[in-house]
């Protein structure tokens, strides 16, 4: 089967040119500015100056699978973020169990080959006590190791010293890390609980989670990685304090330490804790509208190198709850493009930059295979925007096994019009096709 995609305003490696895309199975084998369709097995779409882009690869996605599906599954997970134009996913070890052996990662692994819309990986999860796995990660297979410097969901913190420097030295994949120092944290909780009990107001987050938090973590690791040679990879950055620690603009691919941010920390700032509460609480803290404005500028200049998402999904009941009870997180991967589109139509960043952040960064960065590019021989994972067809957040089309967004009721400008996944239409404007299960990430390494 042959998908041809004419008139379409194509966006790769900073450019944007207006052609046509030929895909084969699932190659793209033609890119070209006007190519004939010379075969009736061959399905033309008009994109009609429509931008289409490589799929979005999500470095940092919680499906909540195995043992906490109440809230999320890979299933609902992967279809809800091939919906928001994300065609591959990493996904995070704090579930129940927890991906700190390779019997459960294979268990993650075997279910996303039978549920997964998206193509997808595992990160491995580092704690105290398994330094000889880590040891053994085949490069190959897994996606990389995460590591939590800070207590959150789940309860995977790794505070032995010892143990830390010698994954840092040991690991044989980038080291990923959420960066919030305990003891500063526990010491701000502990100052909260005094004056408000259990249920401080949900506006203090940001100063439990505070910048200095933020800071004394993300720059111990950026430290230790440059003491031991690690290859160290910073999640979710969400001060401007913390971008001192990122002044390298060399390529990704001459860069030893990288950071990402997340849609809530470009989006949201403090000020909307009164209107939003609990629905955009995040580990980190969304914190000052400064911080937010000095992200933006950041994931512009190449200071910070991947966009990803931290869907965090819980119920509207776990959210509901007193704040010491209230876990943190949130939904996301069904609106982070058309949020991240609305960016560009509001002058905040470019199309182009989206890509980079979004696709083509997060293909380098973890050395996947044939992916997160519009190139001839690389996998048709691929998205079709219109820029200038609005819809609304409504709880009739939300995707999310939890049925809540911190962007419900929001009206944006862009939308998804197919999502392409492996040469496939899996998804066509608020429609799905039949399933059939995404790929297995591959790594050259």
């Amino acid at each position: 089967m042959k998908t041809l995609i004419k008139n379409a305003r194509i966006v790769n490696e900073g450019k944007i040119t207006e052609g046509d895309l030929l895909v084969h199975d699932d190659m793209i084998v033609q890119i070209g500015t006007s190519i004939s369709s010379k075969s009736n097995n061959t399905k033309v779409i008009d994109a009609e100056g429509n931008y289409l882009i490589p799929g979005f690869i999500d470095d940092q996605v919680h499906f909540r699978e195995p043992g906490l599906t109440h809230k999320e599954s890979i299933k609902t997970g992967s279809k809800a973020a091939i919906a928001g134009g994300i065609t591959s996913f990493i996904e995070m070890p704090n579930t129940k169990p927890q991906t700190t052996n390779f019997d459960e990662l294979e268990n993650k692994f075997a279910i996303a080959a039978r549920e997964s819309y998206a193509n997808y990986s595992f990160m491995f999860g580092g704690a105290n006590d398994n330094l000889e796995m880590i040891k053994r990660i085949d490069p190959k297979e897994v996606a990389g190791l995460k590591l939590f410097l800070g207590s959150s969901t789940g309860n995977m913190l790794v505070d032995d010293k010892n143990v830390l420097e010698a994954i840092f030295k040991e690991s044989p994949v980038i080291i990923s890390t959420h960066c919030e120092d305990e003891s500063t944290v526990q010491a701000n909780l502990d100052r909260y609980k005094k004056e408000y009990g259990e249920d401080i107001p949900v506006g203090k987050h940001p100063l439990i989670r505070s910048e200095e938090a933020c800071y004394l973590s993300s720059s111990s690791a950026v430290e230790l990685a440059k003491k031991t040679g690690a290859r160290l990879h910073v999640f979710h950055l969400s001060t401007e304090k913390e971008l001192s620690l990122f002044t390298d603009k060399k390529p990704l691919s001459e860069k030893q330490i990288t950071a990402e941010v997340c849609l809530h920390h470009l989006w949201f700032n403090e000020d909307q804790y009164a209107e939003l509460g609990s629905h955009i609480k995040w580990n980190p803290a969304v914190k000052k509208e400064s911080d937010r404005k000095a992200l933006v500028k950041a994931f512009n200049a190449g200071l910070i190198d991947v966009f990803a998402t931290d869907h965090a999904p819980h119920t509207i009941e776990e959210k509901s709850q007193p704040y010491t009870s209230c876990p943190s997180g949130g939904p996301m991967v069904q609106h982070a493009l058309p949020a991240l589109f609305d960016m560009v139509i509001n002058g905040e960043t470019t199309v182009e930059n989206v890509v980079q952040k979004a696709s083509h960064n997060p293909a380098l960065l973890f050395d996947i295979e044939k992916r997160g590019f519009l190139k001839e021989g690389y996998k048709a994972d691929m998205v079709l925007v219109d820029p200038a067809a609005p819809f609304t957040v409504t709880q009739e089309n939300l995707l999310y096994k939890c049925n809540w967004s911190p962007m419900m009721d929001k009206t944006f400008q862009a939308r998804v019009l197919y999502t392409f996944v492996n040469g496939r239409i899996a998804y066509q404007n608020f429609k799905f096709s039949d399933f059939e299960p995404g790929e297995k990430l591959t790594f050259d390494r």
